[in-house]
């Protein structure tokens, strides 16, 4: 059982174990281990609690370098986490093996609080520096625990309540931890043991997750005791060479290993003998690569040399290309739309009703919201099907002024008004003949202009505007709208038999905010946006989990803009958080309004000043001292009314 105690008597326990002199007993070795070091051998005074510490905004940018892959791997479950926590009073910490906090995850209402007791991005939580406490002891043990209210070393943290876990690389090497807080507790110990579970089960899905990224090119063989569970709970995790080398190992593999008298070597030049599947397993390597033939759920049976223990394996094979037969078509002629989309369920489904299409002769009517890509959408019809020889025109009844409409559709002979070419001129729907029309926005297009279409659709035949002899065409139309265009009939604003002809098949594509593939999309936006500017950059994994947190009510357009923002103003070949649109910054980190800045972050106005003073309000060198762009910059001085001398009236 575990009370508040009052700072002086908080401070007496922990020098009387320092001493050698306990007297109580309630405090876990793990704890009084860490008491020691600090009085020892790191000389602090439990009755001096150092203040937090916060490590410059560049060095934390090195250190989020430095976890970027980390960072990415493990912004989903810790976003889940927070989820389940976050109604309880608790933040997320994530921290490098150094204990200096590269992710947070918190209410913004109790930032304050937070940023007072070192509960915040960039908190330096080193055992050396922050005395006893959850990340520091973590480090420093390997192991998880909680550190609840007077385990902490300093009165300064007394109040608090902190469990960690930490997070291992495949080699075994402390890799992060993973941490909860929270500023107000129960008084027991034990109120936190569900605590504790649930981060460790975190802490080991983001380990897992991290491993089958380092190793996905490689096979990996996951089994467990349960048959059952095997492909659901994959306790254990081996990443294999093609001849059963044992290549890396999650942490209950590394144990079950040990318990065999096994270890792997540091690395593969390592002269420590290499350890084969077959070492762990009575069994030979082709027994592992062939469990996918094996048995009809894909699972086989193994037992341990050593204890005779059973356990049920599957393989989890990395993608390969398959052979390509001769003569077949290469890879970069497959269909367009397969481009569109990763592994997105909602457009899976609609891909595949698109590719039956693509050679029917039905027009096809396109559903989404704005910015969803809709004429992107059409134009890989058209490429995917017979048609993509010929033209794909489009037009966007909603931009065109309604009184160039009918003659940029239709066309127009010599002479027929004022302003007009001498020769005439073709309209689209005649440029369109043999290929593909795109209609975006039809619910915009006029009335009397749309009866004039239902006649092409009808006919097949146009006549230009001043003619009097029908033309034939053919063309398949695909049309767009973002737009119910039922409701539209129903106002009197579309015509039902027009809309009848348009949608001989309807397609939806889902908003941005709903898609499974986000990351995939991001990665094929921005991977284009650097090749129109013939230039090599990346997104940094804090960026990354931004702008997969944020909500994109402009869909992929504004997915689009966001990222030539970042582009047009980050100073190296680096995409960070500091470079995006502030509207995608994530809302549990937001930048101050110019309503509460001032009044919840004192102090932070006056740095910036400082900064900008000492490299004489040279911008450029200021954003490169506090890592962010100068745009950011800008932004945060007029956030603040900071204005350079030579700018001032």
């Amino acid at each position: 059982m575990s009370t508040l105690s009052t700072p002086s008597l908080h401070i007496d326990t922990v020098l009387s174990y320092a001493n050698d002199s306990p007297r109580d007993g309630h405090h876990e070795p793990i704890i009084t281990r860490s008491w020691k070091r600090c009085i020892q051998d790191y000389g602090l005074d439990p009755a001096k609690p150092a203040p937090p510490r916060f490590v410059p905004r560049q060095v934390l940018r090195e250190h989020q370098d430095h976890a970027d892959e980390l960072i990415n791997v493990a912004r989903a479950g810790v976003e889940q986490l927070y989820r389940h926590i976050a109604e309880l009073g608790y933040v997320i910490l994530l921290t490098d093996n150094r204990g200096i906090t590269v992710q947070f995850l918190g209410d913004p209402l109790d930032e304050a609080s937070h940023r007072k007791t070192g509960l915040y991005l960039g908190a330096d939580w080193s055992e050396d520096h922050a005395g006893t406490c959850a990340v520091g002891t973590c480090i420093k043990e390997q192991q998880p625990l909680t550190c609840h209210h007077q385990d902490h070393f300093s009165a300064h943290h007394i109040s608090l309540t902190c469990t960690a876990v930490p997070i291992f690389n495949p080699q075994g090497q402390l890799l992060a931890v993973l941490d909860i807080s929270a500023l107000k507790s129960p008084p027991s110990k034990d109120s936190q043991q569900f605590a504790l579970q649930l981060v460790k089960q975190y802490a080991r899905m983001i380990e897992d997750a991290y491993f089958l990224r380092r190793y996905r090119d490689c096979p990996i063989l996951c089994f467990d005791r349960s048959r059952e569970f095997v492909l659901i709970n994959r306790q254990y995790l081996l990443a294999l060479d093609g001849d059963g080398t044992l290549l890396a190992a999650n942490t209950a593999a590394r144990a079950l290993l040990a318990e065999s008298g096994l270890a792997l070597p540091e690395s593969r030049s390592s002269l420590a003998r290499q350890v084969r599947v077959q070492d762990l397993f009575d069994c030979e390597p082709d027994d592992i690569f062939s469990i996918p033939r094996a048995s009809a759920d894909q699972v086989r049976a193994f037992r341990t040399h050593r204890r005779n223990a059973l356990f049920f394996a599957a393989l989890m094979e990395p993608a390969r290309s398959a052979p390509q037969a001769p003569g077949a078509p290469s890879r970069q002629s497959t269909c367009a739309l397969d481009e569109l989309a990763d592994d997105d369920p909602a457009m899976r489904k609609m891909l595949a009703r698109a590719k039956r299409l693509c050679d029917e002769p039905l027009n096809v009517l396109l559903n989404g919201e704005t910015g969803t890509g809709k004429e992107r959408l059409a134009r890989a019809l058209h490429d995917s099907g017979q048609r993509r020889k010929a033209p794909f025109v489009a037009i966007n009844c909603a931009a065109m002024p309604e009184s160039l409409i009918e003659s940029e559709l239709f066309g127009y002979q010599p002479g027929t008004f004022t302003g007009a070419r001498s020769k005439g001129m073709r309209g689209l729907i005649q440029q369109a003949d043999g290929g593909t029309l795109f209609l975006d926005e039809i619910g915009d297009m006029p009335l009397h202009l749309q009866t004039r279409l239902l006649r092409v659709l009808a006919e097949q035949e146009v006549t230009p505007l001043g003619g009097d002899k029908p033309i034939k065409v053919d063309i398949r139309v695909v049309a767009a709208s973002h737009r119910d265009l039922r409701q539209l009939i129903e106002a009197g604003h579309f015509r039902e038999d027009l809309y009848y002809r348009l949608n001989g098949a309807i397609l939806r594509l889902p908003p941005l905010r709903e898609r499974a593939d986000k990351n995939y999309l991001i990665e094929r936006v921005f991977r284009e946006l650097c090749e129109q500017r013939q230039r090599s950059a990346r997104i940094r994994g804090d960026a990354m989990s931004a702008l997969l947190a944020y909500a994109w009510p402009g869909n992929i357009r504004e997915l689009r803009n966001a990222l030539q923002y970042a582009l047009a103003t980050a100073e190296s070949a680096e995409i960070t958080v500091n470079d995006l649109p502030e509207e995608c910054l994530p809302s549990v980190n937001p930048r101050p309004t110019a309503s509460s800045a001032r009044a919840e972050v004192p102090g932070e106005g006056q740095a910036l000043a400082d900064c900008l003073r000492r490299h004489r309000w040279n911008v450029s060198a200021a954003a490169r001292e506090l890592g962010m762009s100068r745009p950011t910059l800008y932004r945060w001085m007029k956030l603040y009314g900071i204005v350079a001398p030579n700018a001032q009236p």
